[in-house]
């Protein structure tokens, strides 16, 4: 078989081939993989089962079984799934969650289980200062400082007043506060619209009633393709520049949107431009399985995947001791595709950011290019009220 026939043979539910005597370890996946944004959990699961393909169908050389399951961006189903696999599977390592409203109602019940969390994607306010758990590792990013990179890139842009909207949940709210944190124009309105929303013809009209010298929206998935189409159909986008963090520009939104993306300011953390050996050897092998564009999502999922690979490597696939489980996690021992990482004093990353556009590539096509540097070291600002 080839390497992408065997990669995309991995079902959903997946037991990798092992040794008649040794007992995989269970990871349960936990994601969003139907509706508008089914394509963030599809990207987060593809990318952490490559990692797996890549190291033989193990993680750190241990056998492991990943079972997924679809939380449908509901948080009562995240829980019930995760009540599940603790109680019936025996399942203590746990991953995938993609939206903070389900993380918020479901990583409480792991750790408190005793289980381990190891987030590829959202990273909730209230989970990273006061309410941080030791067994709580966020390999993706605090949800604020996404927003906050995108704050200094339109400080740094020189843009003297925006108005901003985000969805009305935790990572909208987070969004909101990190932008305004880092931003030193004027705020000259503020929205929040809904989860499920797809006309924004009444946002629309306030941003031009308004008109701010920029935008800042934060709507991932389908909503934010929903939100470019219009805001190219308002003729918002001839005559005012969005700067927005990753979740609103990922390379399956600019798929869909195409040449209406083109100009727009777009910070992250990680871009499939990057040159560094880990994210060459991750882009190859994407390409190669896949037949669609790589997200930072799929970047996230692969980075997660190689974090828990460090630490079951560590302590040889056993869980049995949380603290030695715990401790080889917070070493970081693996080469991320984002080049420098570590985990700060609330196990949430202290990376770089960057400032990306959207540019015709030598195709013609809309491309993300990285055009300079953010934030050096960058860890978040809840980490200082987390005490472990």
């Amino acid at each position: 078989m080839s390497f992408k026939g065997s990669v995309l043979a991995l079902a959903a539910t997946a037991l990798v081939a092992l040794p008649a005597s040794a007992e995989p370890v269970k990871i349960g996946m936990i994601t969003t993989l139907s509706g508008p944004a089914g394509y963030l959990g599809q990207d987060i699961r593809d990318g952490f089962k490559l990692a797996m393909e890549m190291e033989g169908g193990t993680l750190g050389g241990v056998p492991a079984e990943l079972i997924v399951e679809d939380d449908g961006l509901k948080p009562g189903n995240g829980r019930q799934i995760a009540e599940r696999l603790i109680t019936n599977e025996g399942v203590k390592l746990f991953t995938g969650i993609v939206f903070s409203n389900v993380a918020g109602a479901t990583v409480p019940d792991i750790v408190d289980s005793g289980g381990f969390y190891l987030s590829p994607n959202a990273g909730p306010s209230n989970l990273a200062g006061k309410g941080c758990h030791e067994n709580y590792f966020v390999v993706s990013w605090q949800n604020d400082s996404l927003h906050e990179s995108a704050g200094q890139n339109a400080t740094n842009l020189g843009y003297k007043s925006a108005f901003v909207l985000a969805p009305n949940y935790q990572a909208g709210k987070d969004a909101i506060a990190g932008f305004k944190r880092y931003f030193k124009g004027d705020i000259v309105g503020e929205i929040y619209t809904s989860l499920d929303q797809t006309d924004f013809a009444a946002e629309m009209a306030q941003i031009r009633a308004a008109k701010p010298e920029a935008v800042f929206q934060f709507h991932p998935g389908g909503l934010g393709i929903a939100f470019l189409r219009q805001y190219q159909q308002a003729g918002l986008s001839e005559t005012v520049p969005m700067v927005v963090a990753a979740p609103s520009m990922d390379g399956v939104t600019l798929a869909a949107v195409g040449d209406a993306a083109l100009g727009l300011n777009v910070s992250s953390h990680w871009n499939s431009d990057f040159d560094n050996p880990a994210n060459a050897a991750f882009m190859k092998a994407w390409t190669a399985a896949y037949d669609r564009p790589a997200t930072y999502y799929a970047s996230q999922g692969y980075d997660t995947a190689l974090a828990m690979a460090s630490a079951l490597k560590a302590t040889g696939g056993s869980l049995d001791d949380p603290a030695a489980f715990r401790e080889a996690l917070r070493k970081a021992d693996f080469a991320s595709v984002r080049g420098k990482f570590a985990f700060g004093p609330n196990q949430h990353p202290v990376q770089n950011w960057y400032a990306l556009k959207v540019e015709k590539g030598a195709d013609g096509k809309p491309e993300l290019k990285t055009v300079g540097q953010v934030f050096e070291d960058r860890g978040d600002t809840y980490a200082a009220e987390c005490k472990m």
